[in-house]
């Protein structure tokens, strides 16, 4: 079991538990509003990269209003002007989280919440070899078990995925779409693995004197840069906002599924600074949990006997890391706070 001492390992103060809770809670609801949104077919009726898109620029007006509650519009410019170099370096995980959310309704095309996120977590064993480079911080055995342990778990669900396609009668067209989804989410494995702990390392190294909130404008300026980039390399910048494609999105769903993805990029940002970039992969892993259970009732999806033994195996995992966690990486304007002043 996980006793008081060990919460506290993992969760310093009060708001970082808050904010790893309200990270799980959002990133379920994530999932299963995109799958709801299909309304049961294959596709979407709406214009999947002008959801991104307007999704980007309500995360720079929601990250401006709330850095405008403790500064001047004045000060957000000169600080973004102060640190552009910063602004440049944030093209890097800006540029992969662009081509993370726009593969998302991709993959999520191919499998249902469930599956997804058991795939995503191969992202897990990325993470720790990112994370040791970044930050010279060696993971102790147990760590790296807890995590291979984790990775099984996705691996026997994803063999009984690969198992039911190839007996289904449709089997051939099955497995190609099987093959086809990995395609994509491997690739957004690696988009979301580097990006994450990049981003972790701008906000507690290279940007660590910076409010957090000018890093997310840094963010999503950059984001918004990205994805225009790319509508235009795709011949889809005009389209996207269009009145056709402005009016799919007139949508109860896909109102609340861009809303809550907005929010969604403030509270990971604000995980990133108080947490770390291993604890949040391991939280994917406790939404897998909670998106199998409420997947039964909500969309109809049922469990199956892989599903059962990869999520014991995943809270095994979680529960053997949870005993022996990585301590979160402090910033640099956090470490001299707490040094001790010379007599």
């Amino acid at each position: 079991m996980i006793g008081k001492d060990t919460l506290s390992k993992l969760f310093p103060t009060h708001s970082s538990l808050a904010v790893f809770v309200t990270y799980m809670g959002m990133f379920v609801a994530q999932g299963m509003l995109v799958t709801a949104s299909r309304n049961g077919s294959s596709s979407y009726s709406y214009n999947t990269v002008t959801v991104v898109l307007l999704t980007e620029m309500l995360k720079l007006v929601f990250s401006s209003i709330i850095y405008f509650k403790d500064a001047s519009v004045r000060s957000l410019f000169e600080g973004v002007y102060k640190y552009r170099w910063v602004l440049l370096l944030y093209l890097v995980p800006a540029t992969l989280y662009c081509l993370y959310n726009n593969l998302s309704f991709l993959s999520l095309a191919y499998f249902d919440p469930t599956t997804y996120f058991m795939f995503m977590q191969i992202r897990l064993l990325l993470t720790g070899l990112i994370y040791q480079i970044l930050f010279k911080k060696t993971l102790s055995s147990k760590q790296w078990f807890s995590l291979a342990l984790l990775t099984v778990g996705c691996m026997v669900h994803a063999g009984g995925t690969s198992s039911e396609a190839a007996n289904s009668k449709d089997g051939g067209t099955n497995l190609t779409q099987l093959f086809m989804g990995c395609v994509f989410v491997l690739i957004q494995v690696l988009c979301s693995v580097c990006a994450g702990v990049y981003n972790e390392y701008l906000i507690k190294k290279e940007g660590a004197e910076i409010h957090i909130m000018i890093q997310n404008v840094f963010m999503y300026i950059d984001s918004i840069l990205c994805n225009v980039i790319l509508l235009g390399v795709k011949g889809d910048l005009a389209s996207a906002f269009s009145f056709s494609s402005l009016g799919s999105i007139n949508q109860n769903l896909v109102l609340i599924l861009i809303l809550n993805n907005s929010v969604l990029g403030i509270i990971t940002s604000l995980f990133l600074k108080k947490l770390n970039s291993i604890l949040k992969a391991f939280a994917s892993a406790l939404e897998l949990v909670f998106t199998a259970l409420l997947s039964v009732p909500i969309l109809g999806i049922p469990l199956t006997l892989h599903t059962v033994l990869a999520l014991c195996l995943i809270s095994v995992a979680v529960v053997m890391y949870a005993q022996n966690p990585v301590q979160s990486q402090k910033s640099d304007s956090e470490k001299k706070e707490i040094l001790p002043s010379k007599v």
